[in-house]
């Protein structure tokens, strides 16, 4: 991939174990400024891994992670894969969003105008305006992601990560977290991690396809045959609108068999 800009954050040849099994071997990648990154491939492909490594709560067996000093890891936005609260939680949307401000310990900061303000501020550019006094244990699944996204891009990332985004939330919080986040990538990079990108793929400028090992690292049109390669059985990627099958978990291990793939989004 070719890019004029230095790169935001760089992997370097990073390997993880756990125990004696092997996560990931010798993986390489970079993210730019104005990245729209999907990081994919089969659950247990070490995705997940990868991005913790990304994130330092991981510390590599070998290799490294190089960050840019316009954006260290104290910059990064991060929405989990799952964010559940009890129906009787007594926190707002608001309260969860505004507690993005207070880094460090809750009780040594006190909340500004300026912390209430930005708070404002991205409450109604994630459409959240109306539901900031409902009790967050209330919400849908789509509505609770935003809230969690809201709740990252108050604290000014100067990158967002995304783990699952899709996972638990209708078809029409799909189409509205694509457009939410497309409309963010003009102003930060975003990477997402899944194993469904059928949702992202018209968006998404960049896939790396990882199981165990980095597959692909490129533009999002062109990596079909890497994706077979890394998933083991023919894969159609959606290329701007085009549906690829969604695969089933399997794996490290190829299969020999085609019964790996259907249509439509895995539960």
């Amino acid at each position: 991939m070719k890019n004029s800009d230095n790169p935001i954050v760089s992997v370097r040849d990073v390997s993880f174990t756990y125990g004696y099994e092997t996560v990931l071997k010798n993986i390489s990648l970079d993210i730019y400024p104005q990245d729209y990154l999907a990081i994919i491939g089969p659950n247990g492909g070490g995705k997940t891994t990868l991005v913790k490594i990304i994130l330092g709560l991981l510390k590599p067996d070998s290799g490294q992670v190089v960050w840019s000093e316009k954006a260290g890891r104290r910059m990064i936005g991060y929405v989990p894969q799952f964010a559940t609260f009890e129906r009787d939680f007594p926190l707002t949307v608001r309260d969860v969003i505004l507690m993005g401000r207070l880094s460090g310990s809750l009780w040594r900061q006190k909340i500004s105008m300026e912390d209430q303000d930005l708070t404002t501020e991205i409450l109604h550019s994630m459409g959240l305006t109306p539901l900031s006094r409902k009790p967050v244990g209330q919400l849908s699944g789509g509505e609770l992601q935003r809230v969690m996204i809201a709740r990252a891009l108050v604290t000014n990332p100067k990158i967002l990560f995304l783990d699952e985004p899709n996972a638990s939330i209708d078809s029409d919080s799909r189409f509205k977290l694509t457009a939410i986040l497309t409309e963010l990538n003009k102003k930060i990079p975003i990477v997402l991690i899944t194993h469904d990108i059928t949702s992202f793929a018209s968006n998404v400028a960049h896939i790396a396809c990882v199981n165990r090992t980095l597959f692909y690292h490129g533009d999002a049109e062109l990596a079909s045959e890497s994706l077979e390669e890394a998933y083991g059985c023919p894969v159609e990627l959606v290329a701007h609108g085009v549906p690829h099958r969604v695969l089933q978990e399997h794996g490290h291990h190829h299969h020999s068999d085609n019964s790996c793939s259907h249509d439509g989004p895995e539960e």
